[in-house]
C-alpha cells in the first residue's frame, strides 16, 4: 500500500509469529514427547491476522505495534507488506524480541503457548495521534497480552472518537484468567465490542446471553455488541434488538486458527462501507468460515479473487 494514501482502518495491537504444529495424535503430557506431522511458521496474533485479512478484502489498512529486530520480525513485516498493510508505524525495539506463539492443533481443538516479547511494551506514548487521525476507524485486539497500554485504552479510544473515528475492540482470552477490565470506563468509548461467547460470560460475570446483555445495556445502551459463538454462528445486540447469524459450516475444516479474527475482518470491512448490521454479520460469518478452509489464520486470504472462489465453491455465497 502507498503509505501516503490515507488508511480506512488503523489496527493497533500485538504482533507475533505462529509456529503451528499439525497432525498430532494427542496433546503432550509432562515428561513425554510426541511428534507432529507438519509445521508451519506464519504470521500470528489476533491483530495482525485481522489487519492482513481486512486488507485482502480491499480495505486500506495501517498498523501500529511493536516488534524486535530479529528473524521473526522479518516474517511479521514481510507478511503484512505482502498483503498491502502499511507497516511504517510499526516500532522495532533494539532490546526486545518479537513475540511468538506455539500452536498445537489436535482435531478441531488447540493448545497454545505464547512468548509476548515486545508486544508487552507497547505504550500510549508510542502512538502518533497525528497519523491516527488520518483514518476512519481504529481497531484494537488482545487486551490481556498488552499490559503496557491496557490501562490507557479508555483514554486512547476517547481520543480516537474526538478525532471523528469509529472504534472496535476484540478482548481475546486472558491467559491469567483474571478478567480484570473496567467495562464502565472502556465500553462507552467503543462503537463495536467483539468478544466470543466464553469471553463475554467471563467479562460480564454472567452465564447467559440475556444476563450479559442486560449488564452491557446498563453500562452503554448505544454500543453494538457482537458475540461470536463458533459453529453456532454469532449474535448482535444493538438498541434493544438481538440478531442471530447462523454459521456457514465447513465440513472439511483444516484448522480454526484466526477464524474469529477473520470474522472480525469481514464484519468491519462491511461496517466501514455503511452496510446494515445484518449484512455486517453475514460478511463476518462468511469470512470466518472461509478462513477454516486453509491452514493458519491468513492461509485462505491469498487474494480477493481466491476468497471469492472459496466462498462460492465451499459455501455457495457471493463475497462482496
Amino acid at each position: 500500500m502507498n503509505t501516503k494514501q490515507k488508511p480506512d482502518v488503523i489496527v493497533l495491537g500485538e504482533l507475533n509469529v505462529d509456529i503451528i504444529l499439525n497432525g498430532i495424535e494427542q496433546f503432550p503430557k509432562m515428561g513425554k514427547e510426541i511428534l507432529a506431522e507438519n509445521m508451519n511458521l506464519t504470521l500470528g496474533s489476533s491483530s495482525a491476522i485481522f489487519a492482513s485479512n481486512l486488507s485482502t478484502l480491499g480495505t486500506k489498512v495501517a498498523f501500529i505495534g511493536k516488534i524486535g529486530k530479529d528473524g521473526f520480525a522479518a516474517v511479521v513485516l514481510d507478511s503484512l507488506q505482502e498483503k498491502g498493510v502499511d507497516t511504517s508505524n510499526i516500532i522495532q525495539s533494539d532490546t526486545l524480541n518479537t513475540g511468538a506463539t506455539i500452536v498445537l492443533n489436535y482435531d478441531q481443538d488447540r493448545a497454545m503457548v505464547t512468548y509476548p516479547g515486545a508486544m508487552e511494551d507497547l505504550k500510549l506514548e508510542d502512538i502518533d495521534f497525528s497519523f491516527l487521525s488520518t483514518a476512519r476507524h481504529l481497531h484494537f485486539s488482545s487486551i490481556f497480552l498488552q499490559p503496557g497500554i491496557r490501562e490507557s485504552l479508555p483514554a486512547m479510544f476517547a481520543k480516537a472518537k474526538s478525532l471523528g473515528m469509529t472504534t472496535s475492540l476484540d478482548p481475546q482470552w486472558d491467559p491469567a484468567e483474571k478478567w480484570e477490565v473496567n467495562l464502565y470506563e472502556l465500553l462507552p468509548t467503543l462503537d463495536i465490542f467483539l468478544p466470543n461467547k466464553a469471553e463475554f460470560f467471563l467479562l460480564t460475570g454472567t452465564d447467559s446471553l440475556e444476563e450479559g446483555i442486560e449488564k452491557i445495556k446498563v453500562i452503554d445502551p448505544n454500543i453494538t455488541l457482537i458475540i461470536k459463538d463458533g459453529a453456532n454462528g454469532a449474535y448482535a445486540w444493538k438498541a434493544g434488538n438481538l440478531i442471530h447469524q447462523p454459521a456457514y459450516l465447513n465440513t472439511e475444516v483444516v484448522d480454526c486458527i484466526g477464524a474469529g479474527d477473520s470474522f472480525n475482518a469481514g464484519l468491519i470491512h462491511a461496517f466501514i462501507k455503511g452496510s446494515s448490521l445484518e449484512k455486517c454479520l453475514e460478511s463476518g460469518a462468511l469470512t470466518g468460515a472461509v478462513s477454516t478452509t486453509k491452514a493458519g489464520g491468513t492461509g485462505a486470504f491469498e487474494s480477493l479473487e481466491g476468497l471469492r472462489k472459496i466462498a462460492i465453491d465451499h459455501f455457495g455465497m457471493k463475497l462482496n
